[in-house]
């Protein structure tokens, strides 16, 4: 079955090996694509694309799905943000839902399913400092915290990967990251959490790169400075889970977790 990227090309060229005036619009507007995404997308409005589709109905609504395709896959902050966190955990809420395995890889922070309320909340304050966005901090960290009720139903599983570089990291006080990494230690042995630490001395075959969660092996959600890209793309989705289970070849689990995860608490003792 040809990948989406596949079935994309295919029907710009379905419109490329069109003559016609509306046609070499088209293709001339995509040639600019990349270096004038933005003035390219305002004109390749709905009319222009059902005007190069005369004739090959298919072709304009492949065209347009794909078009949206772009703007459900990349959702900047800017947009995101702009009527605060809580809509935006509200959506990733919908998705853990109806989610039965994740995975989720976190390099520079302690994933958001395992944060306590003071640790999510000094992390809400941060990005909206960074992004200048409304801040309704409370309401968002009420949105995350529910989401955390998916662990406790049967038969789902997080299978959580972490950098002990995040460990580390003072995004908070020393004294909200002491209680913060004192429940990630508890989590240690649950039945539906798996827990891997990936230690800093730790040989590792690939980069630890930014953060990603894998849902179910259907959708990919990872995070950028500008923006969030949500993957369904069934190739994108396995380049993930490959570096997913790449990375986890250089985890600690169990009591060695713990024991790794107290050790850094104790150090936090010290700042």
């Amino acid at each position: 079955m040809p990948s989406s990227r596949e079935k994309s090309r295919g029907s710009l060229g379905a419109v490329s090996d069109c003559r016609g005036p509306c046609c070499r619009t088209a293709s001339s507007s995509r040639r600019r694509w990349p270096t004038a995404r933005r003035r390219w997308r305002s004109r390749w409005t709905a009319g222009s694309r059902r005007s190069a589709g005369v004739g090959r109905p298919q072709v304009f609504e492949e065209l347009d799905a794909r078009l949206k395709g772009f703007e459900s896959h990349i959702r900047s902050w800017r947009r995101q943000l702009a009527a605060g966190h809580r809509p935006v955990q509200d959506s990733w809420n919908l998705e853990v839902d109806r989610s039965t395995v994740i995975r989720a890889w976190e390099e520079s922070v302690v994933p958001g399913m395992l944060q306590t309320a003071d640790y999510a909340r000094a992390i809400f304050v941060r990005y909206a400092e960074l992004h200048g966005s409304m801040r309704d901090t409370e309401d968002a960290v009420r949105a995350r915290m529910r989401r955390q009720e998916w662990l406790y139903t049967p038969g789902r599983r997080f299978h959580a990967l972490v950098w002990e570089a995040a460990l580390h990291a003072l995004v908070c006080s020393p004294s909200v990251l002491t209680a913060q990494l004192d429940r990630l230690a508890g989590m240690v042995g649950m039945d539906t959490v798996e827990l891997g630490i990936v230690p800093l001395g730790a040989s590792l075959r690939i980069p630890a790169a930014n953060g990603f969660w894998v849902l179910d092996e259907r959708l990919v959600i990872a995070e950028d400075w500008h923006a969030e890209l949500w993957l369904d793309d069934a190739d994108l989705v396995a380049t993930y889970l490959k570096a997913w289970n790449t990375l986890r070849e250089s985890a600690v689990y169990g009591v060695d977790a713990q024991s790794l995860i107290l050790r850094v608490q104790r150090s936090v003792h010290a700042y």
